[in-house]
């Protein structure tokens, strides 16, 4: 089992950044990849960016531009480093992990975006 821990998440008035950690423990093997997603409210969960093994970057539209996500392969971790937020990202992101015997997400972590 691979347990995923997200933090970072806030208040944040428009414009403003934010920076959201994740760590994977637990029995992790070859990590395929890893990123996040988000849930808005009454919304499904969306793509926000996944950063797979060889480096490509799967991202939606919205994020490009304004959203980075990033990798240490060493500790298991991924960021996902946020700026301009605006009102409409407002949501629960989740932490993504996949390896060859699955897909995870973490508990969440609201992020809110409101003057």
């Amino acid at each position: 089992q691979v347990q995923l821990v997200e933090s970072g998440g806030g208040l944040v008035q428009p414009g403003g950044s934010l920076r959201l950690s994740c760590a994977a423990s637990g029995s992790i093997f070859s990590i395929n990849a890893m990123g996040w997603y988000r849930q808005a409210p009454g919304k499904q969960r969306e793509l926000v960016a996944v950063m797979h093994s060889g480096g490509h970057i799967n991202s939606a539209d919205f994020a490009k531009g304004r959203f980075t996500v990033s990798r240490d392969k060493a500790k298991n971790t991924t960021t996902l480093q946020m700026r301009s937020l605006k009102p409409e990202d407002t949501a629960v992101y989740f932490c993504y992990y996949e390896d060859y015997a699955g897909d995870y997400y973490g508990q969440g972590t609201q992020v809110t975006v409101s003057s």
